[in-house]
């Protein structure tokens, strides 16, 4: 017999980092989730991305046990990372504050991939490039495609 699910928390943390501080520990603890538990499962499947924003869906069953799903950084953050900035632009179209190339626009799009809901590698750069123009960073170079 399947569990029964009793809800879903969407958590971003950092690789290795997760603590019962806020935003972790209020959220587990209002469906009952032993928070600390939860920490050490974690980091110990995050320890090799330390540092690194990731989005976390757990899944939580009506007799308080919980899995996870650890997905792929989202693409903002692999955007400023790749161009060396700290924040996107509050007047994207007017105020550019950095470029990338297509090359490091598709590796993203690669490392994406499984969290996207395209099949082709094409689709899935246009949306990488989509999320960076909105973010006031230019993609330089002739589109490969």
């Amino acid at each position: 017999m399947a569990k029964e699910i009793s809800g879903l928390i969407k958590l971003q943390v950092k690789g290795g980092a997760a603590n019962p501080s806020p935003p972790i520990g209020p959220a587990l603890g209002a469906k009952g989730v032993n928070i600390m538990e939860f920490c050490k499962q974690f980091n110990a499947r995050t320890q090799d991305k330390a540092g690194k924003v990731l989005p976390v869906v757990i899944t939580v069953y009506s007799d308080k046990s919980f899995d996870f799903i650890i997905k792929t950084p989202p693409a903002a953050v692999q955007i400023m990372d790749a161009a060396k900035i700290k924040g996107g632009s509050g007047v994207p179209h007017t105020n550019k504050v950095g470029s990338i190339t297509w090359d490091q626009v598709k590796a993203i799009a690669e490392d994406k991939m499984p969290d996207l809901n395209c099949f082709k590698l094409e689709s899935a750069m246009s949306m990488v490039a989509g999320t960076a123009r909105s973010m006031g960073v230019t993609v330089t170079g002739d589109k490969p495609f």
